[in-house]
């Protein structure tokens, strides 16, 4: 990769990190995990940011790159995260602690989250991120009409296990 090719990258990763945080309070349950697993999703995103042709926002390539990775991570539950070497320019990315005293009152919200399976995890991680049903299909790979009665069946579902 050129190095203004590493330099679009990065920038872009410190502006939309908190798109990976998310995913990774979703499926990781304690914070070295959480950042073994940021980690991968940034090595992930790397490898594949060569191939991003732009066709997509930058945050639809990373959500989909994100989910897959930690859903492939955590899928029958295979939760050892092998580590690679990696370039020294992702040295670079400033790693920001996701601020969890703030979010008090979605505890509750997040454990019974993380009961769902994962596919359920990732759409409503994407409900809760206000996009809207055609990007949500479109980085899940499913229709549109799929993805609002699969968000309507996983909001019972939710609300039946929290009450």
């Amino acid at each position: 990769m050129n190095k203004n090719k590493e330099i679009e990258f990065v920038g872009l990763l410190e502006q939309h990190q908190n798109i990976l945080h998310k995913i990774c309070k979703l499926y990781a349950s304690d914070l070295d995990t959480h950042k073994d697993l940021f980690q991968e999703m940034v090595i992930q995103l790397w490898r594949s940011y060569p191939s991003f042709k732009g066709d997509s926002k930058f945050t639809t390539w990373a959500y989909r790159v994100a989910l897959n990775t930690a859903i492939s991570l955590y899928r029958g539950k295979k939760r050892k995260i092998t580590t690679v070497d990696w370039d020294n320019s992702l040295q670079n990315i400033r790693y920001e602690e996701y601020d969890t005293e703030q979010e008090e009152q979605l505890k509750i919200l997040y454990t019974a989250v993380r009961k769902l399976n994962d596919i359920e995890k990732a759409l409503v991680y994407m409900y809760l991120e206000d996009k809207d049903y055609a990007e949500i299909s479109e980085t899940l790979g499913i229709s549109e009409v799929n993805a609002r009665v699969k968000m309507n069946r996983i909001k019972t579902k939710l609300k039946s296990m929290i009450n």
